[in-house]
């Protein structure tokens, strides 16, 4: 052992871990470059030696060594090789959470240290080698999370995180008196975005605990007992520092059920186990509280949720209109809003929008705003602070950019066909208003009535008749989230794929709603079971659980399509299921004059008799006009580029449409008795 000086290394020459020995010093203590040696002033800490030159009677040391050693430049350190096992984890304290692998690989670390702006918390074993089999986690303090006012829309469940969490931390001696033991874990159970996180952070920040969040994914290793180690020494320094909080996100990815596991999922099988002894031990863990986040409650382990370990579950529920009001106002708290702003109209628009939904809704308007005032004022240059203002332009702007998290993966373009594009089927349209939009727009009269809005509405109809026109169009009126279904989504090779694909769509809708699951051909999906096919037998079965089982679709509307009704399971179609069977017929002389006035409002005509041409064109559907419109215009266009003159729609051009319309349908007419 050698006594030298601290000095202060030249700026670069010595990064953290490292500190420089003259080569005599060196081969004094017998020591090569790169090997370890401890270092004792007020305390002992490790790191690796370099070079420096001959004659240097001094320790060359960088910032952080002298914190880790409770010295200033100047003071006389101790020196001594020293030989330091591997690491199995390491839990750091630091402001935020960042990828610190690369930077600490094979540095020596020692309990107490301050490395890379973080400090060493816990260790296993107390000082070793960090390298990439080492265990990394996380603490962040609670101050940096937001108090219970800066949360919005959460007000239940804030008042049961509090009555579970912070009044055993803040008043222990309430239970004592009581006789009765603490809740000891609490689960929070709901879709992604949607707080959990964020309200774990804030109960900490409101009892002053010392918070440890575990990240699933980061404390699973593939060697052998570091994860449980990695586990054992959280809760190690949670048990030192209590009261404290050790909040374990995404616990499905750390304690799955271990009756799904295949035998190579040994190291998921001991977490599970290690997490049980942790929370169920034999040893009274204390002022300890333990909360974990899901998004897939079912695929937990169903040891972990019995009484003793998470007595508790909180259910996170997609907001409803007053919630998504208040938490835009928190995240707009600090923007200037003009006096046009309605927070209510925009809340009732974001259907199944969650927390992060509308945090990214209010960014996006923020943005929508400046590059307004940017064009306005001819620049950024010219744009001054004060005339920045977020309007209801700039919002609405924020909700079409914006969609529920809920319906990333099966986000579709918004419909943009209204009912007044479709010419005709008045009865339909009204019955379609009546089952579906009156629940939407006239909620506190169905609750007076107790009349519950239609579970399903199927519609049934010859091909062409606007069925899935309807269902665009109604999907835009009510401005619900739409769902289509379609059956190549659904139809699977593999056993209980497709039955799972049917229970994901309706948990996404139920998530998202009010929203519209439309099944086009429906007679596809749900044929009359017979017995000759199991998988479309299990899809009906699946359909009719998710209709009408045990789970409340408060909020999902199903509407199907079909032209083989007879076709349909009649389990379906009995109340309950689809409430309401609406026929759409072929369209009469009126309707389809309705109907040719739409797909010709937009075009050049010249003594064009509209009522005419639909009293000739009997038999035709709502597709076929359209197709007559289009041939009509087909025949414009030609002449128009023959004569080199404006294209105009003449009686002409329909009439032989009408040719070649009577034409076809005598030709399938035909056909159709032949097979007959």
């Amino acid at each position: 052992m050698i006594r030298l000086p601290l000095a202060a290394a030249k700026s670069g020459s010595v990064r953290s871990g490292i500190v420089r020995l003259g080569l005599d010093h060196l081969a004094s203590l017998g020591l090569s470059p790169g090997d370890v040696v401890a270092l004792t002033a007020a305390r002992t800490t490790h790191a690796r030696v370099l070079p420096a030159p001959r004659g240097l009677g001094a320790v060359e040391v960088a910032a952080d060594m002298l914190t880790n050693l409770g010295a200033e430049l100047g003071d006389m350190v101790d020196l001594e090789p020293a030989a330091l096992p591997i690491l199995r984890s390491a839990l750091l304290r630091c402001d935020r959470v960042t990828d610190l692998r690369e930077s600490l690989y094979d540095q020596p670390l020692t309990l107490g240290d301050h490395v890379q702006g973080a400090e060493v918390i816990a260790l296993d074993p107390s000082a070793g080698l960090f390298t990439e089999t080492t265990a990394l986690s996380w603490q962040t303090p609670p101050q940096a999370a937001p108090l219970y006012d800066g949360i919005g829309g959460m007000g239940e469940q804030i008042a049961r995180v509090h009555e579970l969490v912070a009044t055993p931390l803040l008043r222990p001696d309430l239970f004592e008196r009581l006789g009765i033991a603490p809740p000891r874990g609490l689960l929070f159970i709901g879709p992604p975005g949607s707080g959990k996180t964020l309200l774990a952070r804030a109960v900490a920040a409101k009892t002053s605990a010392a918070f440890f969040q575990i990240s699933g994914p980061e404390v699973v290793s593939k060697h052998y007992g570091e994860s449980e180690a990695a586990l054992r020494a959280i809760f190690a320094a949670a048990a030192k520092e209590a009261p404290s909080i050790v909040f374990i996100d995404e616990i499905d990815a750390i304690a799955p059920r271990r009756d799904t596991l295949s035998g190579e999922k040994q190291v998921e099988r001991r977490l599970v186990a290690q997490l049980l002894t942790l929370m169920d031990g034999l040893s009274d863990r204390g002022r300890i509280i333990v909360m974990a986040a899901t998004n897939l409650p079912d695929g937990l382990d169903p040891a972990l949720r019995r009484p003793g370990r998470f007595d508790r579950e909180i259910t996170f529920s997609p907001p409803n209109p007053s919630q998504r009001k208040e938490i835009l106002s928190v995240h707009l708290a600090r923007s200037p809003l003009a006096s046009d702003v309605d927070l209510s109209a925009i809340a009732e628009e974001a259907h199944g929008y969650v927390g992060a939904d509308l945090a990214a809704l209010a960014r996006e308007a923020s943005m929508a705003a400046l590059n307004r005032a940017t064009r306005e004022a001819g620049g950024e240059q010219n744009l001054a602070a004060q005339a920045l203002f977020v309007t209801q332009a700039d919002l609405r702007q924020g909700l079409g950019a914006t969609a529920p998290s809920a319906l990333r993966d099966t986000h579709v373009e918004s419909p943009t066909v209204t009912f007044a594009d479709i010419g005709g089927l008045d009865d339909v349209k009204a019955a379609l208003t009546e089952a579906i939009l009156w629940p939407q727009t006239h909620r506190e009269t169905f609750a007076t009535l107790r009349l519950r809005p239609a579970a399903g509405v199927l519609l049934s109809g010859p091909p062409g008749s606007g069925k899935t026109l309807l269902a665009r169009a109604l999907a835009h009126e009510s401005g619900m989230n739409f769902i289509p279904l379609r059956p190549a989504r659904i139809l699977s090779q593999f056993l209980g794929e497709a039955e799972r694909a049917v229970a994901e769509v309706f948990t996404k809708a139920r998530h998202a709603a009010p929203c519209l699951v439309f099944l086009d051909e429906i007679d596809t999906l749900a044929p009359k079971r017979a017995g000759k096919d199991a998988s479309l037998d299990r899809i009906v079965a699946q359909l009719l659980t998710e209709m009408d089982g045990l789970s409340a679709n408060t909020g999902v509307t199903v509407l199907a399509a079909t032209n083989r009704p007879g076709a349909i399971d009649p389990a379906l179609t009995r109340p309950g299921r689809f409430d309401i069977v609406i026929e759409i017929p072929c369209p009469d002389a009126i309707a389809r004059a309705a109907i040719l006035a739409v797909h010709t409002r937009a075009l050049p005509l010249r003594d064009v008799d509209i009522p005419a041409i639909a009293r000739a064109a009997e038999g035709a559907s709502g597709a076929a006009l359209a197709s007559l419109a289009t041939a009509a215009a087909r025949a414009a266009l030609r002449r128009a580029l023959a004569t080199n003159s404006a294209p105009i729609l003449l009686p002409a051009d329909f009439e032989d449409a009408l040719a070649a319309f009577h034409a076809r349908a005598a030709l399938l007419a035909e056909d159709h008795l032949e097979r007959v």
